[in-house]
This record gives C-alpha cells, sequence and structure tokens, in this order.
C-alpha cells in the first residue's frame, strides 16, 4: 500500500492530479454512502408505509446532535494527522491517533445512554405526532444501541484517509454500504421487521466498518498504527481535537436545531406529509452534498500537508479547484431537482400528496443551491489549515445566523412555501458573506508566507 500522505508527492505533483487521486476514492465513499440512505428511505417508504417516511425524517436531527461528536473527534483528529505529516511528526500523529480512539470510545456510549434515557419527549420536541412516534422511536433505539460503532468507524476511518490511505478508506465505506444494501431488504419485506429492520441492518455495517478500521490501525504495516501507551488522553491534543473539529460540531448541532425547526413548522403548515416530503428533499440535497464533502476530504490532507510544510501558493491552488469542483456538483443537483421533481418524488412514495408536497418543496428549497457548494468547500478550506474560529464563524453564518430568523419571518408571510424558502434564503445571504472574508482572508494568505493571517 502506497503511503500517499506521508510522501512528497503532496509537495510536488500537479494539484489536479492530486485532487482527483485522493477525491475519487472520497467521492466514491460519501456517494455510496448517501445514495444508501436514499435508497433505505425508498425501502422504507415502498415497504412500511409514507408514515414511516415522515417518522425517519424526524430522526434525522438527533442522530445528527449523536453523530456530531464523533464527527468533532474524527475531522478534529484527521486535520492534525495531516498536518503533523506534513511536519514529519510521526509519533505525533500517532498520538492523535490514540487519543481519537479513547474520546469516541467515551463519547459514544455516554451519548447513547443519554438519548435513551429521554428518547420519547426528545422525539415530541422534534416535531412528532403520534402517528409519527413509534416509527422514528423503534428506529432510533437500534441505531443509538450501536452508537458507539458509528463514532469509531466514522472516526478512524477519517484518519486512515487523512494518514494516507485514501482508496482504502474508500473500500471500508464501500463494504458497509454494501452490507447496509444487502441486509435492509431482507429485514424490512422478507423477515417483515418494518423500520427497525433498517436500522438494525445501518448498525450491523457499521460493525464491520468498525472492525476493518480497527484491524488496518492495529498492523504495524500501516504508516501509523496503535502502540502501547499512545492511547491514553493526552489534556493539549484533546483541546486541539475539538478546537479544530468544533466546526463540524457546532455546523452539526445547529443543522438539528435548524431542521428540528423546519420540522415542527412544516408539521404546522403542511402536516406529517410535509414532513416526510423534507425526508426526500434532505435525501436529494445531501447526495449533492455528500460529493461536495468528498472533494473536501481529497482537498484536506493536500491543504494540511503543503500549510505544514509551509507551500502557499499549492494550498492556494488546491482551494481553488476544489471550490470549482463543488460548484458545478451543486449547480447540476439544482438543475436535476428543477426539471425532475415529480420524478425522483415517485421514486420514493406512490402516495400522491407526498409526491406532490415533495415536487415543490425540491423546486424551491434547492433553489439557491448553485452556490451552496462555494459555502461549503470555504468552510472546510481553513478548517484544513486549523484555523478553527473562522470556520466555525462561517458555518454557524448558514444555519443559525440566517436560517433560523428566515424560518421564523417567511412561513408568517408565504405559509408551507415560506418554509421551503428558508434554506435559500440563507444560503445566499451566507454566501455574501463568505465571499467577503475569503477575499480578505486570501489575501493576507498570499502575502504572508508564514501564514500567520
Amino acid at each position: 500500500m502506497a503511503k500517499r500522505g506521508t510522501t512528497n508527492e503532496l509537495k510536488t505533483e500537479k494539484i489536479g492530479k492530486l485532487l482527483l487521486q485522493y477525491s475519487v476514492p472520497a467521492i466514491i465513499a460519501t456517494t455510496a454512502a448517501s445514495l444508501y440512505n436514499i435508497i433505505d428511505r425508498i425501502f422504507i417508504g415502498q415497504g412500511v408505509g409514507p408514515l414511516a417516511i415522515s417518522g425517519l425524517a424526524l430522526t434525522y436531527p438527533l442522530m445528527n446532535i449523536t453523530a456530531a461528536f464523533g464527527a468533532m473527534v474524527g475531522v478534529g483528529a484527521s486535520a492534525m494527522v495531516s498536518i503533523r505529516l506534513g511536519q514529519h511528526d510521526r509519533k505525533g500523529a500517532t498520538q492523535i491517533l490514540g487519543n481519537a480512539v479513547m474520546l469516541n470510545i467515551i463519547l459514544g456510549i455516554a451519548i447513547a445512554l443519554l438519548v435513551l434515557l429521554f428518547l420519547e419527549p426528545i422525539l415530541f420536541s422534534l416535531g412528532a405526532s403520534k402517528a409519527t412516534l413509534p416509527y422514528a422511536k423503534e428506529f432510533m433505539q437500534i441505531i443509538l444501541l450501536g452508537n458507539i460503532f458509528t463514532h469509531l468507524y466514522l472516526g478512524l476511518n477519517n484518519i486512515m484517509r487523512a494518514s494516507g490511505y485514501p482508496d482504502k478508506a474508500m473500500m471500508t465505506t464501500l463494504i458497509t454500504v454494501a452490507v447496509n444494501l444487502i441486509l435492509a431488504p431482507i429485514f424490512i419485506f422478507v423477515f417483515r421487521w418494518g423500520i427497525r429492520g433498517a436500522a438494525l441492518a445501518t448498525v450491523c455495517a457499521q460493525l464491520i466498518g468498525t472492525v476493518s478500521v480497527v484491524l488496518h490501525f492495529s498492523k504495524a504495516s500501516s504508516f501509523i498504527h496503535f502502540l502501547p501507551g499512545y492511547i491514553r488522553l493526552n489534556k493539549l491534543i484533546i483541546k486541539d481535537i475539538i478546537s479544530i473539529g468544533m466546526s463540524n460540531f457546532l455546523m452539526l448541532i445547529s443543522g438539528s436545531i435548524v431542521i428540528s425547526i423546519v420540522n415542527l413548522s412544516l408539521r404546522k403548515y403542511g402536516g406529517d406529509f410535509a414532513i416526510g416530503a423534507f425526508g426526500i428533499i434532505n435525501s436529494i440535497g445531501n447526495l449533492a452534498v455528500m460529493i461536495v464533502i468528498g472533494f473536501n476530504q481529497g482537498m484536506q490532507p493536500i491543504v494540511g500537508y503543503n500549510f505544514g510544510a509551509r507551500q502557499i501558493p499549492r494550498v492556494i491552488r488546491t482551494f481553488k479547484l476544489t471550490i470549482f469542483a463543488g460548484t458545478c456538483v451543486t449547480a447540476t443537483g439544482f438543475l436535476l431537482a428543477e426539471i425532475f421533481p415529480k420524478l425522483i418524488a415517485s421514486a420514493f412514495t406512490t402516495n400522491g400528496e407526498l409526491i406532490h408536497l415533495a415536487a415543490i418543496g425540491l423546486r424551491l428549497n434547492l433553489i439557491m443551491f448553485p452556490i451552496v457548494g462555494f459555502q461549503i468547500v470555504t468552510s472546510s478550506f481553513f478548517q484544513s489549515i486549523g484555523k478553527a474560529k473562522i470556520s466555525i464563524f462561517l458555518s454557524l453564518t448558514r444555519q443559525v445566523l440566517f436560517f433560523i430568523p428566515a424560518l421564523l419571518i417567511l412561513p408568517h408571510l408565504l405559509g408551507l412555501n415560506g418554509v421551503w424558502l428558508g434554506a435559500p434564503t440563507a444560503d445566499f445571504i451566507s454566501s455574501l458573506l463568505t465571499f467577503f472574508v475569503l477575499r480578505w482572508q486570501i489575501r493576507k494568505l498570499e502575502h504572508d508566507d508564514m501564514m500567520l493571517f
């Protein structure tokens, strides 16, 4: 296995070639995972019913909250590993790996227990009704029991990619997706376990993913691997992991809050089926976003390594190419949603009312989608070079500063359409702000070869 992230190719190879080399495996992995979520919703919609789609949509913010802690550790640790490898500090990268494992285990167990204790009132506060609560509760009970596997699998897979094994990280994700896709229809249609079957398939797949990444880091042949004395908590390393990963954490938490407000507004202005329609819209939007995140994951080791090696022009070139790629992806998603909304919605359900609501929502909710790629890439860029405060600020402007006020104001004026238009309104304003912040920071970065900006 070539140790890509540990060689000079990150410092000397052409940026376009490197970005493709590192992004394609990540894109395949993130797209496969997103496609699974779409297919899973199709299985649930066709095999359990339209209300089950609504129940599943209600679990999305709660799943994001539980996953936010694992994402914080995984993203923060992988960014630090890339920077340490750029500085040729293999010992430091190994220490980060050990701390990430311990944090994921502690947080994965603690959060699952806490949420399970208050699951029913939490779901009601997120917009569940008596009709949708059973579906949401059954699904989350199984997911939470496997929460530790979610944290370990996602966190260690990020570190595997950052330490020079993008292809292996991709294969691990593809294996988990394949297991999920095989087990879900068996559990739902053959064993007739309903929505619990879908959740159990997810947990089984993530267990296999966890075993795979743990085996990788247990081998002495892996460039960084588990070593005695390194798998213990270090206050300074934990502080750095949390600081860099805080952007993703706050983005997921704030996103969960926003989605909860969306679900409550949808229930008020459109009922349970409107929540189900949002679940469909979210699945489609997330597919494009996950492709952009794949580009971000490919960008991160290149930018992190060259940032650590003080190669500023290569850092900026990589960033610009990633923005171009991300914008192309979200623009394509926009066009598909505008041209084929009913065809997309009908794949999830045969219910006419749900198809109608989802088609309208797709066109309105994704109307500003072409500029979303720029915003996502820019936030990730600052995270990749350790500029956590800027990344956090840019992430929260859309999710909190602009989105929540839009959700509180527009539905009063436009009803259900106002709920759909909340996201594009926030996208437009936050992208303008991101542009001005980026221009200021890039000028300082280009001016100062020491990267003190």
